[in-house]
């Protein structure tokens, strides 16, 4: 299978970029007739087609569908899912054994995708961050502007300005043609 050009998956690891959608690629699937299920997967959707019992079916579904893109642990090393509440629908979208590319795969594939990131424990998948709605919500953090290496660059005079206010003694221009003047 291609994506995009390249091989979906190269060796042991799958590695898909989150960044080159619409990807196809091949994924094990144990139920499937010859043991393998073709993906395709773009921003929106996501085809998955089988045969299964010498039938062949394609299912179309909504990337909405699943439930996000999840962290799983498998035989020591880290997988990025894409995690669905039917087991047999989770598609493998990373697989490495370094736990620091496979977490910047995951976040890339969430934000790609516009899906909440979930890790899988024992009881399931849930949320490592809470959120409101869309929103994540976490601690405040420092401004970066203070301990930046840049910051010797930067001016510091905007910091310290004060926003300016709409009051009655501001002038408004209503119902005039043009505000700047041509000669």
């Amino acid at each position: 299978m291609r994506s995009g050009g390249c091989p979906a998956g190269s060796g042991r690891a799958l590695r898909l970029d989150p960044f080159a959608l619409p990807v196809r690629f091949a994924a094990s699937d144990a139920v499937a007739d010859e043991r393998v299920r073709e993906i395709e997967l773009h921003r929106t959707r996501v085809v998955v087609r089988r045969r299964l019992a010498g039938m062949r079916m394609a299912l179309n579904l909504p990337v909405s569908a699943f439930a996000g893109v999840a962290l799983r642990l498998v035989a020591g090393d880290v997988a990025v899912v894409l995690a669905h509440k039917d087991p047999g629908l989770a598609l493998p979208l990373f697989l490495s054994a370094e736990a620091d590319e496979a977490t910047a795969q995951w976040r890339s594939w969430g934000a790609v995708l516009g899906l909440p990131l979930l890790v899988e424990d024992e009881d399931g998948w849930h949320e490592p961050f809470t959120r409101l709605g869309a929103l994540r919500i976490g601690r405040l953090r420092p401004r970066r502007r203070r301990r930046s290496a840049l910051k010797r660059r930067r001016a510091t005079m905007p910091l310290r300005r004060a926003r300016g206010q709409l009051t009655a003694a501001t002038p408004v221009h209503r119902g005039e043609r043009e505000i700047i003047a041509r000669n």
